[in-house]
């Protein structure tokens, strides 16, 4: 039975590029509606090194390490967590920006990494994760020529 795949993640991957490309022009226009109940952080993917590594980087201020989940399947990163919203009592707002609620996101990486030598550190609200990229493979090969002796001692 194949593994089970996230069959929204190309969804979600739609709705953020969509929201990169209309959210700024209703952001500044004020006829964006403020979402509540989750968020997507922000991630920015790089290689670097030697070895070469993929590098992924996660902005999750104020979102405790112990909520966070990090798997690899494949070329897909995939992050999940929760940030808690502030304990509001006692107070009235002016202003609320800071998204808060579960996130799930699936990143997608552009090569084959070594999962069991993957490493996450998380320092000042960011998350960082390194992954060993798979060594490729020599695609030269030799191959041994066999010489069939008996077909000479019959011909001779």
């Amino acid at each position: 039975m194949p593994p089970e795949r996230d069959l929204f993640a190309n969804f979600e991957r739609m709705r953020r590029e969509m929201d990169e490309l209309f959210g700024d022009v209703f952001d500044r226009t004020g006829l964006a509606p403020r979402k509540r109940g989750g968020f997507s952080p922000a991630v920015d993917v790089f290689y670097e090194g030697d070895p070469p590594r993929a590098v992924v980087q996660a902005e999750l201020a104020g979102i405790d390490p112990d909520e966070l989940t990090l798997e690899i399947d494949g070329r897909e990163l995939v992050l999940a967590g929760h940030r808690r919203p502030a304990d509001a009592e006692g107070r009235v707002y002016q202003q609320l920006e800071i998204d808060f609620g579960p996130f799930r996101r699936v990143i997608q990486l552009g090569a084959d990494v070594v999962a069991d030598a993957a490493r996450a550190t998380y320092r000042d609200g960011m998350l960082r994760i390194e992954l060993p990229l798979v060594r490729p493979e020599s695609r030269t090969h030799s191959v041994p020529i066999e010489v069939d002796r008996d077909q000479d001692v019959l011909e001779g």
